[in-house]
């Protein structure tokens, strides 16, 4: 579905930064905002942990949680760039 925004210009400069260094497109971040503040309104009672920790190097790896079944998802990744 396609819909226009009115947004500012430092914002909107800021995303496709954000999108150039993640070597994706625009309408990507938009849509991964746009769903983590609807996750977070919705689980506004629930604290989200991030699911990754620093390894001795200071590496960023998973934790291994019985709950994600060993699975990677977008959500973890984004979470982790973050």
């Amino acid at each position: 579905m396609k819909k226009t925004l009115d947004l500012p210009n430092a914002l909107m400069l800021e995303a496709k930064t954000v999108a150039d260094r993640r070597r994706t497109t625009l309408r990507v971040i938009i849509e991964h905002a746009l769903r983590r503040e609807l996750v977070e309104l919705s689980t506004s009672s629930r604290v989200q942990e991030c699911p990754a920790e620093l390894n001795a190097y200071g590496f960023p790896v998973l934790k291994r949680e019985k709950k994600n079944h060993g699975r990677l998802t977008s959500e973890m990744v984004y979470q982790m760039e973050d």
